[in-house]
This record gives structure tokens, C-alpha cells and sequence, in this order.
């Protein structure tokens, strides 16, 4: 598999981790009769930052991966 393909993949698993934070704060919401967004923001802060650092990192990878592979793409194009 190439950079991209790595970027690309790193891109998804960082969007996943995202979808994740919210809907486990959603799920701790759950049994709640009325929401609100502080009240949401609380369960945000229940779940933590882990999915949050987890997700910005796997980001910064595959935006980095994506580059990398984007600028060997091009280097390839300007050599032949």
C-alpha cells in the first residue's frame, strides 16, 4: 500500500474516533428526559480526552501521509 493509501486510512480511523467521543457522550446522555447543550458539553467532558488526542493524532498522520505521498507522486511526474 502506498503513502496515500496510509494517509487515507488514517484520515478514517480519525473520523471514526471523533463519531466515537460523540455518540459515547450521547449514550451517557441517554437516559436524560431534557437536553441541553451544557448538559451535552458535560458528557463530553465525562468521556475525556483520550478519543479527542487519539483522533488528532491519527489526523496529523494521515494528513502527513497524504503529503508525502502526493509530493512522491509529483517528484515521479518532474523525472519523467
Amino acid at each position: 500500500m502506498n503513502n496515500k493509501g496510509i494517509g487515507v486510512i488514517f484520515c478514517l480511523i480519525a473520523a471514526i474516533l471523533t463519531a466515537a467521543r460523540y455518540i459515547a457522550a450521547a449514550l451517557f446522555m441517554s437516559n436524560l428526559s431534557a437536553w441541553s447543550a451544557e448538559l451535552f458539553q458535560s458528557g463530553l467532558d465525562y468521556v475525556g480526552t483520550p478519543l479527542k488526542t487519539a483522533a488528532i493524532v491519527s489526523l496529523i498522520a494521515g494528513i502527513v501521509f497524504l503529503a508525502f505521498g502526493v509530493f512522491q507522486d509529483l517528484r515521479k511526474a518532474k523525472k519523467d
